[in-house]
């Protein structure tokens, strides 16, 4: 048989292709990483067509435990490539294969369906296993955030915004600051998938399925909620891949982050962190070097997540309806997103759980550079002076501190009078390290008792994903 005579819709030509063409055009070479779900959606299809008197009992079971010998090929991975060079995707490859275990019978298995809802089909239960993996890896990463945040207790560290220290914090209230991003990822990815959970099998080509089919049948089997409402946009529709991309987009921002703030403060200027020698390496030229090559890694993979969000939304623009070969280019994207969170994320939570926070360090940076000056501008508010005008005593008394190389808490009460005579007796003690940490006393805030309870309800949230792996579904 040549090869055009194997192609899924070669009736219909007299020229054989451009053999260039044949080659470049060709999506198996990448989306052979769909052959689980090409499996799992062409065995709900078996079924939904067995229903409709389309296959035999005996001939259901025979393509059914074919198709089992197909996937087998999935632990091969990229090398089916090269054992199938006449594939020309992931569809035509599993019928290759199917036919060779099965002979002619294989061949009834396209009854009443496209590749184009074939892959429509593949790719959401691709994105929704993707999804689930990252879902637990982000679970993972919050908890081992909360166990460090419990081990910090009522540490204190300098904030800072435009790098320059702002006001003390609790070393705590900045760890469960990612808390928060995470759980806000996760959100996202789990509307995500609740919105995506919809099944496409039995929309055809583009104006649906021209055999009876029960839809239903193939949505329990796949686990989506029920099928999808349009066949023309079912087949068309790559939304689902591009919220994926875009939710990733969002958690490579708070990767990059928090790699960037480990990174600061595990250099010698800071020196808040050791790195962990299992997730660092040394220089082959300069002895003494622990580089932070995991954080810095994790900085430069997050700028290929955002770049295969924008690859892939730019791929999607403008395209009329439905389905449009363009729409091949979208799986490398969804690929490249699915593979860099699953190479990164499960690291994160070991990671994070061998960090070393050098607390003295910490709490001594935050006893300089005058990081009470808010509290002390809300000791003078509390006296009955405007806020703008305490801004300005305050600011005058950092001046003459500055002039004078001390702190605020070292001047004298004499001398803070020059800048108002509503300082008193128990400024000094308003201002102290802790008392500057505990005036934050709000919902979100820094002081100790919002921290803790901050924390327990943070790890109520992640130990209800963790423990029962509820994401919104």
């Amino acid at each position: 048989m040549s090869n055009e005579a194997t192609k899924m819709w070669s009736g219909r030509f007299r020229e054989p292709l451009n053999k260039e063409f044949e080659q470049w055009q060709r999506s198996f070479p990448f989306d052979w990483r769909l052959l689980p779900q090409e499996i799992a959606a062409s065995k709900a299809h078996a079924k939904m067509i067995a229903a409709a008197g389309i296959l035999t009992d005996a001939e259901l079971n025979e393509i059914m435990r074919g198709l089992t010998l197909v996937a087998e090929a999935a632990a091969r991975g990229s090398a089916v490539v090269a054992e199938a060079p006449n594939a020309e995707d992931i569809h035509h490859f599993v019928e290759l294969e199917l036919t060779k275990h099965i002979g002619t019978l294989a061949l009834k298995l396209h009854t009443g369906r496209s590749r184009n809802e074939q892959i429509a089909t593949d790719l959401r239960l691709f994105v929704r296993d993707s999804i689930d993996t990252t879902l637990a890896s982000l679970a993972a990463w919050a908890d081992a955030l909360l166990d460090q945040a419990e081990k910090c207790g009522d540490v204190i560290m300098p904030s800072y915004t435009h790098l320059q220290r702002a006001e003390p914090v609790l070393v705590a209230h900045w760890l469960l600051a990612y808390v928060e991003m995470i759980l806000r990822d996760i959100s996202r990815f789990a509307d995500a998938r609740k919105r995506m959970n919809l099944c496409p099998l039995g929309s055809g080509a583009i104006a649906g399925a021209t055999l009876a089919l029960d839809r239903t049948i193939a949505a329990k089997e796949l686990g989506f909620d029920a099928p999808t409402a349009n066949s023309m946009d079912a087949t068309s529709d790559r939304d689902f891949a591009l919220d994926f991309a875009q939710a990733a987009s969002t958690l490579a921002l708070h990767l990059s982050r928090f790699a960037e703030e480990i990174t600061l403060h595990a250099t010698a200027e800071f020196g808040f962190i050791d790195l962990p020698e299992a997730f660092s390496t040394g220089s082959s030229a300069m002895p003494q070097k622990k580089n932070p090559d995991f954080t810095e890694l994790v900085r430069g993979k997050s700028g290929r997540l955002l770049g295969a969000a924008t690859t892939f939304a730019t791929i999607l623009k403008g395209l009329p309806l439905a389905y449009n070969k363009d729409m091949q280019e979208t799986q490398e994207p969804v690929f490249e997103v699915a593979a860099t969170l699953a190479g990164m994320l499960p690291l994160m939570a070991p990671f994070t759980a061998a960090l070393n926070f050098r607390f003295h360090r910490m709490q001594s940076a935050a006893e300089s550079g005058y990081l009470n000056a808010m509290a002390a501008a809300t000791y003078l508010v509390h006296k009955g002076i405007p806020f703008r005008k305490a801004h300005e005593k305050i600011g005058n008394a950092v001046r003459f501190g500055l002039d004078s190389g001390r702190e605020l808490n070292q001047l004298t009460l004499t001398e803070l009078k020059q800048f108002g005579e509503e300082f008193g007796e128990d400024f000094h003690s308003a201002i102290s390290l802790r008392a500057t940490v505990d005036c934050h006393d709000v919902i979100g805030g820094t002081a100790t008792q919002r921290v803790q309870q901050a924390l327990a309800s943070a790890r109520t949230r992640v130990r209800a994903m963790l423990n029962e792996g509820d994401y919104g579904r």
